[in-house]
C-alpha cells in the first residue's frame, strides 16, 4: 500500500519533533496491516450476510445477483395499500364467480351484473341492479351476506383472526398492513383492535334479536330469524342490502317508516358501525369519559352528533311538504332522523327517495359525501377530514397559522392530506357524473345522486341504477371500489413514487381567492 505509506510518513513529518520521535516505521507497517485486515473482515461479513439471506429463503429470484437479494425482495413485496387493494379485488372476483353459478340466481345472471353485485356487497355499498330477494336464491343471498361481512370487517382483519387461531404471530409488515386496513393510528393498538372484533358480532346478534321481535311474527320463525340476521349484519356493516323484496321489489324499509323498533334498531347499528373500531377501543379504554379520549375520538363523536342532530332538524324543515308529507308527528320525527342517519353510507330508506325536495336531495348528497369515520365500515371522505378542513378554514379566517382542536395542535401534513382527499373525491365524482350523462340519457340530478352514493359506498338510489347501461355500471363499479379502499389510495395505486430532489426550489408567490 504505497499511498498509505507515503501518507503516514508525510503525516509524521508534519508532527512536532517530540511527537514524531514516538513513531516508528514498524508501527506504521503494523497499522497498515490492521487496516487491510479490517477491510477484508468487512467484506467477509457482507458476504456472510448475503449467504444468510439466501439460506433463510429471502432471496427474491434467481435472476438477481446475490448482492442484490434484499433489493429484489423490496421490489417484489407490495406496499400495504396495494396489498389491501389487491385483496379486495380478489374477494370481489371470487364473489362474482360464485354469483354466476346457476344455483345463485333465479333464471341466470350476466357476469357484469354478478360483478356489480359482488362489488357492491364487498365494498358495503348497497347499490343493486336486481332485487336481492327476488333476483337471488338463498345461496346467492348467503354469498352476498358473507361478502358484506368480509367487506365490513376488512379481509385483512379476517386473515389476522385466522392467523391468531392457528397460533401465528404478526410481523412488522403484517402489522403495518393491518394498521392501514383497520384505520389504526399506532402499531401498539393492533392487538387490542383485533379483540374488538368479537364485540362487532355481539352488536350484530343483539340487533338481530331485537329485529326478531318484529320479523318473526310477520314472516314466521325460519324466515323471520333469517331476515333479522341478514338486516342486522347489513346495517352494522353499513351495506344497505335488504330482503324486503318479499313485500315489494326495491322497497327497502318503507313499510316500517313508523315502526320505532325497526327504525331505531337499524339506526343504532348504522351509527355504531360508522364510528370505527378505533373509537370503540378508546371509549372502552377511557370508560366513556370524554375528557380522557383521544383527539380522534373526540372529533368523531362531535362531528357525528352535529351531523345527526343538524340533519334531523334540516330534514324536518325541508321535507315537511315533500317526502314527510302526510305522516303523523311521531312518524315524521322518526323518518327525519332516519334520513339523517342512512346517508352516512348505510343505504336503507324508510321513505321514497325520489320524493325528496331539491333541498333535501342536496342535503342527502352532502351527507353521503361526508360519510362515516376512519377505520369503520362506512365510506365517504370521513368526518375527521371534514373537521380538519373546517378548523383549517376557521384558523385562516382568524389569521392564525396553527390549527387547534380540543387543546391539541393539528400538524400540516394532516391538513394537506385532508385537502388532497377532498379534491380527489370531488374530481372523481365530477368525472363520473359527466361520463354517465354521456353514456345514458339521465338527468344531472339523478346522475349526481347515483355517483355520490357509489363513491361514498352509501347505496341510496333514486331508482336509476338498474336502468343504466353497461358502461355506466362499470363506472359505478370503479367508484365503489375506489370508495372502499379510499379515493386517495386508489389514485396512488397507479402513481409511481419518485425520489424528491435533494434541494429546495425557490418559493413563488401566487394570488389565491
Amino acid at each position: 500500500m504505497p499511498d498509505a505509506a507515503v501518507f503516514k510518513v508525510s503525516s509524521r513529518d508534519a508532527l512536532p519533533s517530540g511527537a514524531a520521535g514516538n513513531l516508528s516505521t514498524p508501527r506504521l507497517a503494523r497499522g497498515s496491516a490492521e487496516f487491510a485486515r479490517a477491510g477484508k473482515n468487512r467484506l467477509r461479513f457482507r458476504r456472510f450476510c448475503v449467504i444468510l439471506r439466501m439460506c433463510c429463503g429471502r432471496r427474491a429470484s434467481a435472476q438477481y445477483p446475490q448482492t442484490h437479494s434484499g433489493a429484489a425482495m423490496n421490489k417484489i413485496r407490495l406496499s400495504p395499500a396495494r396489498l389491501i387493494a389487491l385483496g379486495f379485488f380478489a374477494v370481489i372476483l371470487a364473489g362474482a364467480v360464485l354469483l354466476t353459478l346457476p344455483v345463485a340466481s333465479h333464471g341466470g345472471v350476466r357476469f357484469l351484473d354478478a360483478l356489480f353485485t359482488s362489488t357492491s356487497a364487498t365494498c358495503v355499498t348497497g347499490l343493486i341492479v336486481r332485487d336481492t330477494f327476488t333476483g337471488w336464491t338463498t345461496f346467492g343471498q348467503v354469498v352476498i351476506l358473507l361478502l358484506i361481512q368480509l367487506g365490513g370487517l376488512g379481509f385483512m382483519t379476517v386473515i389476522t383472526l385466522v392467523s391468531f387461531a392457528l397460533g401465528k404471530k404478526l410481523g412488522l409488515y403484517d402489522r403495518k398492513v393491518l394498521m392501514q386496513s383497520a384505520g389504526s393510528i399506532t402499531f401498539s393498538g393492533i392487538g387490542s383492535l383485533i379483540r374488538v372484533v368479537p364485540f362487532s358480532f355481539a352488536f350484530e346478534l343483539t340487533g338481530a334479536a331485537l329485529l326478531c321481535i318484529r320479523f318473526v311474527p310477520e314472516f314466521g320463525w325460519g324466515r323471520g330469524v333469517y331476515f333479522s340476521v341478514f338486516h342486522a349484519i347489513s346495517a352494522f356493516c353499513n351495506a344497505g342490502f335488504d330482503l324486503m323484496g318479499a313485500r315489494a321489489p326495491f322497497s327497502s324499509l318503507t313499510a316500517y317508516s313508523g315502526d320505532a323498533l325497526v327504525t331505531l334498531t337499524i339506526s343504532a347499528l348504522i351509527i355504531i358501525g360508522g364510528l370505527g373500531f378505533v373509537v370503540w377501543r378508546d371509549l372502552v379504554h377511557c370508560r366513556f369519559r370524554f375528557s380522557r379520549l383521544q383527539l380522534h375520538t373526540r372529533l368523531v363523536l362531535t362531528v357525528t352528533g352535529i351531523l345527526l342532530g343538524g340533519g334531523t332538524l334540516l330534514f324536518l324543515l325541508f321535507e315537511r311538504g315533500a317526502a314527510l308529507d302526510g305522516l303523523r308527528p311521531g312518524e315524521r320525527l322518526l323518518s327525519a332522523f332516519f334520513l339523517a342517519v342512512t346517508p352516512r353510507t348505510a343505504g336503507f330508506n324508510t321513505v321514497d327517495m325520489a320524493r325528496l325536495s331539491e333541498s333535501g336531495n342536496l342535503l342527502t348528497n352532502v351527507l353521503m359525501l361526508i360519510g362515516g369515520s376512519p377505520g369503520s365500515t362506512a365510506g365517504g371522505i370521513k368526518t375527521t377530514t371534514v373537521a380538519v378542513l373546517l378548523l383549517s378554514a376557521f384558523a385562516s379566517g382568524r389569521g392564525s397559522t396553527r390549527v387547534h382542536a380540543f387543546r391539541y395542535s393539528i400538524d400540516r401534513d394532516t391538513i394537506r392530506q385532508a385537502s388532497s382527499i377532498l379534491l380527489v373525491y370531488l374530481s372523481m365524482a365530477a368525472a363520473a357524473i359527466m361520463a354517465i350523462c354521456c353514456f345514458d340519457p339521465i338527468a344531472l340530478k339523478a346522475a349526481m345522486f347515483e355517483v355520490n352514493s357509489a363513491i361514498a359506498t352509501v347505496g341510496l338510489s333514486l331508482g336509476a341504477t338498474p336502468t343504466l347501461s353497461d358502461a355506466s355500471h362499470i363506472v359505478l363499479i370503479l367508484l365503489m371500489y375506489a370508495g372502499r379502499i379510499g379515493g386517495l389510495t386508489f389514485v396512488l395505486l397507479f402513481a409511481q413514487r419518485g425520489s424528491e430532489p435533494p434541494l429546495d426550489r425557490p418559493s413563488g408567490k401566487l394570488l389565491i381567492g
